[in-house]
């Protein structure tokens, strides 16, 4: 069982730093999932505290991924289906089904995806950060940002099915919570209550969203989730790789 917490920026600060309590108690040190500029309001490096403080959890075991550029979509200057930038149905499920209007990856061309992924390494360089991942916003990517992160050199990525390694993959169960409509934030608890005995034949992921904090009904679902799985923690993504 991997263990993330997702969208780590001072946007979420107070919330970021709650999630890190529940995983405290437990004894799991969470990968935490770093966006640059967060909705493009959140530059990291005009929050050098912030940074600070992900350089000392990384140097307390915590690994840092990089998480997308902004977060969002809509910030393209590309046209649907130029270079690759997903269109029609592809584009439509990505930013309607899979998130609301966040799935950057699924948003962009392959030039501005490589962009943003040299901006974005840039970013957690200049903060003192070593990356040992990538999670695409929303898990969400088209197939050509597979060879992409592999030529760069990622050891570890992960989509919302399967994670990755330099050259293999593995189908994976991710339980996470959605809080954007009160029947999604339904399902998403029913099914990380049904899943859970899943974790006998997939390696299994827990993503916590600082969104989730907002919600008395979701904070009580992370805590449950996590003492359910306490004493089967890895602390490297890569690890479920070998589960």
């Amino acid at each position: 069982m991997h263990v993330s917490i997702h969208d780590v920026s001072p946007a979420w600060a107070d919330e970021v730093q709650l999630a890190l309590s529940y995983c405290e108690e437990v004894g799991v040190r969470p990968a935490l999932l770093v966006v640059p500029n967060f909705h493009a309001r959140w530059p990291l490096g005009e929050h050098p505290e912030y940074a600070a403080k992900l350089r000392a959890m990384q140097a307390r075991g915590h690994e840092i991924y990089l998480h997308g550029f902004f977060h969002k979509a809509g910030l393209s200057e590309s046209a649907p289906g130029e270079d690759g930038k997903p269109a029609g149905l592809r584009r439509a499920f990505a930013q309607r089904v899979q998130s609301g209007g966040e799935a950057e990856m699924s948003d962009v061309s392959r030039a501005e995806a490589t962009v943003r992924l040299d901006d974005g390494e840039r970013v957690l360089r200049d903060a003192g950060l070593a990356i040992d991942g990538y999670v695409a916003p929303a898990w969400s990517m088209p197939s050509w940002l597979l060879p992409m992160l592999r030529e760069r050199g990622y050891r570890f990525f992960e989509d919302h099915t399967h994670v990755y390694g330099a050259s293999d993959r593995r189908a994976s169960l991710v339980l996470n919570y959605a809080s954007r409509t009160r029947s999604k934030l339904i399902s998403s608890v029913a099914f990380c209550r049904l899943a859970r005995p899943a974790r006998r034949f997939f390696p299994t992921r827990v993503a916590i969203h600082p969104a989730d904090m907002k919600h008395a009904v979701l904070r009580h679902e992370v805590r449950s989730l996590l003492a359910w799985a306490r004493g089967d923690f890895v602390e490297r993504g890569i690890d479920l790789l070998s589960r």
